[in-house]
């Protein structure tokens, strides 16, 4: 317990440092996790505990974050013209795609096609939304902090509200087969507690209005609770019980971001239609 205790206090001074400091501390802080959950990911769906596997997963990373990296150049301002965004990430995307291909050819794998698949699918699943997550941050010149912040807050208050009434209350599972100890009960007074949070971070993060703060607790309270399930199903494919060992007492970045990945292109989506 003390030791979880340290590794989060450690990590939400991290999160709170890397958010607040600025364009360029957000966009590095996010580069990391979005790389280290994608390290993750592909360490649990490829063939484990070979050395070729090392520049699979490499690969696998740069494809990844190709998102990411294309949309952080053109909100740093580094890359003024969209278009050129849009055909400067193709030009990266595709020949590491096609890498990709030649390496399986070489690599002597029983799996070649399944291998490039997991790498493609590892930048939909986690480089797309951490790229969209930029949307959410970013709005020409303006940059909004404190709205990453309290989608975190909300994530993590969903998170831990539902374990704490499903511990105490929870009897009906919500999904006995990815994850028994998830219950229905366990979910609502999550998704309640997920809402009085919303409205009190309107009271003090006021960039959006508090029906906005409702609704993007709404969009938490519900898509981070399938994120969950996601990441759970995941790990039973495997047969693993944490997606990595990273954060002693907590597991790995996966683990603690799989409901803030899931959720993250329904909340840009919502706050793009408000912009």
């Amino acid at each position: 317990m003390l030791q979880r205790g340290i590794t989060g206090f450690f990590f939400i001074l991290v999160m709170v440092g890397g958010i607040y400091g600025g364009r360029y501390t957000f966009v590095g802080l996010f580069a990391v996790i979005t790389a280290g959950c994608l390290w993750e990911y592909l360490s649990l769906v490829l063939d484990r505990g070979r050395k070729r596997d090392l520049i699979r997963k490499m690969l696998g990373v740069l494809l990844g974050l190709t998102p990411f990296a294309g949309n952080s150049l053109m909100h740093l301002g580094l890359v003024a013209d969209e278009a050129l965004f849009v055909s400067g990430s193709l030009l990266v995307f595709f020949p590491l795609l096609f890498m990709a291909f030649i390496y399986e050819m070489y690599a002597q794998s029983e799996h070649p096609f399944t291998n490039v698949g997991y790498a493609v699918l590892g930048m939909v699943y986690i480089g797309v939304p951490f790229a969209m997550l930029e949307f959410i941050a970013f709005d020409g010149k303006q940059f909004y902090a404190g709205a990453v912040m309290g989608l975190l807050i909300l994530t993590w208050g969903n998170d831990t509200a539902a374990y704490v009434f499903g511990s105490r209350w929870g009897r009906r599972p919500l999904s006995p087969r990815l994850s028994p100890k998830k219950t229905w009960e366990g979910a609502l007074g999550g998704g309640v507690f997920t809402l009085a949070v919303g409205w009190i971070l309107s009271l003090f993060i006021t960039s959006l209005s508090p029906l906005n703060w409702i609704m993007l607790a709404l969009i938490v309270a519900v898509f981070g609770t399938f994120g969950d399930l996601v990441e759970s199903m995941l790990k039973r494919s495997f047969e693993v019980k944490d997606s990595g060992r990273l954060l002693p007492g907590h597991g790995g970045l996966l683990d603690r971001f799989d409901g803030f990945i899931f959720l993250i292109p329904f909340a840009a989506a919502y706050i793009l239609l408000l912009r």
